[in-house]
């Protein structure tokens, strides 16, 4: 079965984020004054292949701790649901 994944990646709160505080300073020049805070993080979307839905979250769970996040200094979370036929023709 094909799957649709969905994934978000983000700095640990206690992980200082540069590029954060530069949008934030954008931000602040294009008169968005009252933004207190930015994180920036990554957003993927992938098809996977698997039996089951247990077998593709713990392949993506993998996936995210060998080379999608650095779990020093990121978290992530992901969803996985069964891919429809319109999922698959927007990627």
């Amino acid at each position: 079965m094909i799957y649709l994944v969905r994934v978000e990646v983000t700095l640990k709160p206690a992980v200082n984020d540069p590029q954060g505080l530069t949008v934030k300073g954008g931000l602040h020049l294009l008169g968005f004054a009252g933004v207190q805070e930015v994180r920036v993080g990554k957003y993927l979307e992938l098809t996977l292949e698997a039996t089951s839905q247990e077998q593709a979250e713990a392949q993506v769970r993998d996936m995210c701790e060998k080379l999608l996040a650095n779990p020093v200094i990121e978290q992530y979370s992901f969803s996985v649901e069964p891919a429809a036929v319109t999922d698959l023709a927007a990627l």
